[in-house]
């Protein structure tokens, strides 16, 4: 063969390996693939809202919605557990931030670090630092927190509390006197749960804990200052039995949704939930403080119970390019405004447009710029993922049988083995 020829010929090959290298570039920036949990009311308006105005922004990228409903109970987080050990993540993924996210896949090289994104967007000084570091591991950034959730929140309706001549409790003894009260004097359930996801007795308990502990040592939990058999861990589980007699008695067989609809159907008069719950009353109708009030649950001012909603870039997504595209969005000052007016959450940036929120979201930024933050256990924040379950299995087990002694214990346990 002549030189000529083989020149030719090595050419070729190059325009081939070139084509091809543009056609792999070309297909990873056509489809970005997202995968959440969020699929209620509120959370998947608030998705949709996000997604429209990341079309206008990359009108050549599709969006594969890999929503799961189950919320954030173990269906949804199992689906991605799956996928993410077997090789076959999605683009980008919900996951809180803290625990869930540093232990479960950064820690077993499962994400890509993003800090330089960060700092090529101009956008890394705009992040409340607490709430970067829930997401940060050895110096470097793994997500981009989209949200900030408070989880100490009883929401009420307004119209039963003032047929009752009741105030808004502030301290647990005036909470379980006004759920007497209204058990009492009506056939309205005085507290409206929903716990046939696990998670939500947990979530209900997990903020009486706060309450007995006080925030310093509830967090003293998780840094080894404070030890399970602290004696406000055993009356966490007192008051939360006294609690328990004043929800109603269908429980096991709703939804969290199902348990607010009952606030709003005027059937219960207050139910504790994150303020997730303040986004589904409003795409219901209702109105923040004229259908609806909230307080922090009895017993917690001062603890602001954090949960941060995060993405990031897993290793081996498919399509990269859309991924970061996605990250840009979501990190960025409209993005951000757009999502958490509707989804009932406040902004992880610190530049938030205020005039975009409502008085109850006005309310939670001026708390969780000023009060102590204590992370969730049930939403990954605070502990592994060992002790999350432990923990969601000790208080289901006790709503029924109500052994405090045997609870405690077990908690006791469960914190040895995986703290």
């Amino acid at each position: 063969m002549s030189l000529k020829s083989k020149f030719s010929i090595a050419l070729l090959l190059s325009f081939v390996l070139i084509f091809s290298m543009v056609t792999l570039a070309a297909a990873q920036d056509t489809k970005v693939e997202i995968f959440s949990w969020w699929t209620g009311g509120g959370e998947e308006e608030g998705l949709q809202a996000l997604f429209e105005v990341f079309k206008e922004q990359n009108p050549n990228i599709e969006i594969i919605n890999a929503t799961v409903a189950g919320g954030a109970g173990s269906n949804a987080k199992a689906v991605l557990k799956t996928r993410m050990v077997g090789g076959n993540p999605p683009d980008s993924f919900q996951v809180h931030g803290g625990a869930e996210l540093i232990d479960t896949y950064v820690k077993t090289g499962m994400m890509q670090p993003i800090t330089g994104l960060l700092e090529e967007w101009g956008v890394r000084n705009n992040f409340n630092q607490q709430i970067l570091d829930m997401v940060s591991h050895e110096g470097e950034i793994y997500a981009v927190p989209v949200n900030v959730h408070r989880g100490n929140v009883a929401f009420f309706n307004k119209a039963i509390l003032e047929e009752h001549n009741i105030t808004p409790p502030t301290n647990i003894y005036t909470f379980i006197n006004a759920l007497k009260k209204i058990s009492e004097e009506s056939d309205v359930s005085p507290l409206a749960l929903g716990d046939k996801n696990k998670w939500t007795a947990g979530h209900i308990f997990e903020t009486i804990l706060v309450g007995t502990l006080g925030p310093v040592k509830y967090n003293g939990l998780w840094n080894g200052s404070t030890s399970f058999d602290e004696p406000g861990v055993r009356e966490s589980l007192v008051v939360f039995k006294e609690i328990m007699n004043y929800v109603n008695e269908d429980h096991a067989a709703l939804t969290w949704q199902d348990a607010a609809q009952r606030v709003l159907n005027s059937e219960a008069a207050f139910t504790i939930m994150g303020d997730w719950a303040e986004g589904y009353f409003k795409t219901l109708g209702w109105t923040p403080n004229k259908d609806f009030g909230w307080v922090s649950v009895p017993g917690t001012r001062g603890s602001f119970m954090v949960i941060t909603d995060t993405f990031g870039l897993p290793e081996g997504a498919p399509h990269p390019e859309g991924a970061k595209a996605w990250l840009k969005l979501i990190a960025s000052k409209k993005g951000q405004d757009t999502f958490n007016p509707i989804k009932g959450s406040i902004p992880a940036r610190i530049d938030a447009d205020k005039d975009k929120y409502d008085p109850y979201l006005t309310d939670s930024m001026h708390d969780f710029a000023t009060v102590t933050l204590t992370p969730s256990i049930v939403h990954g924040s605070a502990a592994p993922e060992g002790f999350v379950t432990a923990l969601n299995d000790i208080i289901n087990q006790f709503v029924t049988t109500g052994e405090v002694d045997n609870a405690h214990q077990r908690l006791i346990e469960a914190a040895n083995e995986y703290l």
